[in-house]
């Protein structure tokens, strides 16, 4: 008897059960009380309305919502399904359970009708499905149904869940992917080709929020994550101590090249010319003060693009250290949008810290040049210019002004 139809088995099962019985069984694996079901969501004002959910990776459909609001007529509303645990805190619109997600029927339906009767627009994050399992959990059989009610609906790719590790892999020496380092990959690859597909069969306005992922996804527009460069802004220069602090916040180890990362930085320590730092599971509303803390911020050594971390790290000001592709150089470099960070793989990395060690004044001048990189590029206003096309508006400025 294979798994799958055992786990079909049990889904029905589940499914027959009493909607408080569902939940305390599905609240109970996630460890907490599903019992409480939230209202629905409420659209905002705006002759445009726009709805995106349902992951808010790094709390980026939060910022993108409020970037899209940047634009006339436009209100916004993201949407995230939470676990207690392993939740870093990104403000979310409108946050809710995973069981609550997944099991409460009466939630879905009702979650259902207010995005439909409210909203104009909805934008579906990862290829995954935003009403837990109302339609079986088919995003192809949602966006029909949204279609059908009148709704314009659109595609944001992220990252892992439509890049496909044989094609990454082809051209970057450094991908996490190679061999069988990771025993994530044989999973990885299916779900990323199941998700890739299913985006290229929908055929909807598509959106990406890092450098090389469009040539996994059907025509597609580049969408700048974002960050608010205030909170990030920091009164002091780096690389001003005799000894740099040199910062790592490794959400995946595989990923960020952590191991590399590790034994260049523990012969630059023992050699007395840096004093390195590692953080884990930081909570969100830390991390500006621990990158404040530094002076060069380690960010991803394998994966070849620049993303959220690398863009709050320069933000801060600090000397960004990452691993760009020629691919993913190319991208930017057509967008205008070649971020100031010294780039580094995992057998560079060691000769990259000893430069700057060798050098802070250069360096202080490139890690000034963060701050304005972040708030013409990823400030939000290029963002909404991106979402200004699908959403039927225009902006009131250019992409030239910025």
């Amino acid at each position: 008897m294979s798994g799958s139809f055992v786990r079909r088995s049990a889904g029905r099962v589940l499914d027959a059960l009493p909607e408080g019985v569902r939940l305390r069984i599905a609240g109970s694996r996630y460890g907490f009380d599903a019992s409480d079901v939230p209202a629905p969501v409420v659209a905002p004002d705006g002759d445009v309305r726009l709805y995106i959910a349902p992951v808010n990776f790094a709390g980026q459909a939060f910022r993108w919502a409020r970037a899209a609001e940047l634009l006339p007529g436009v209100g916004a509303v993201n949407m995230q399904y939470r676990n207690p645990t392993g939740d870093f805190g990104f403000p979310a619109d409108y946050a809710l359970p995973t069981a609550v997600f997944l099991k409460s029927r009466r939630w879905q339906r009702a979650q259902f009708d207010a995005v439909v009767r409210g909203f104009s627009h909805v934008l579906v994050e990862a290829v995954r499905p935003i009403f837990g399992e109302l339609f079986d959990g088919d995003v192809r059989k949602e966006v029909a149904a949204m279609k059908d009610a009148g709704l314009q609906v659109g595609l944001i790719a992220h990252g892992t869940d439509v890049r496909v590790p044989s094609v990454h892999r082809s051209d970057n020496p450094y991908s996490p992917f190679h061999g069988d380092e990771w025993d994530q990959t044989p999973l990885l690859e299916q779900s990323a080709q199941v998700r890739s597909a299913l985006a290229s069969s929908l055929a909807l306005p598509t959106f990406y929020s890092t450098a090389t992922l469009a040539r996994h996804l059907p025509p597609a527009r580049w969408l700048p994550v974002v960050v608010d460069p205030d909170r990030w802004a920091s009164t002091e220069p780096p690389l001003t101590r005799a000894k740099p602090v040199v910062m790592h916040v490794p959400s995946s180890g595989i990923v960020k090249g952590t191991t590399a990362v590790r034994e260049a930085a523990a012969r630059l320590e023992a050699e007395g010319l840096i004093e390195y730092r590692e953080a884990h599971a930081v909570p969100a509303d830390e991390m500006p003060d621990l990158y404040r803390s530094a002076d060069i911020v380690i960010d991803a050594l394998r994966m070849g693009n620049y993303g959220v971390a690398a863009v709050e790290a320069m933000a801060a000001g600090r000397v960004v250290v990452t691993y760009l592709t020629d691919l993913a150089v190319g991208e930017a470099e057509e967008a205008g949008a070649l971020p100031p960070c010294v780039f580094a793989n995992p057998d560079t990395l060691e000769d990259a810290l000893r430069e700057i060690c060798a050098d802070p004044e250069s360096f202080r001048t490139l890690a000034a040049q963060g701050p304005a990189f972040v708030r013409r590029v990823h400030d939000g206003r290029r963002s909404a210019l991106a979402l200004a096309g699908f959403l039927g508006v225009t902006a009131p400025w250019s992409e030239e002004v910025l």
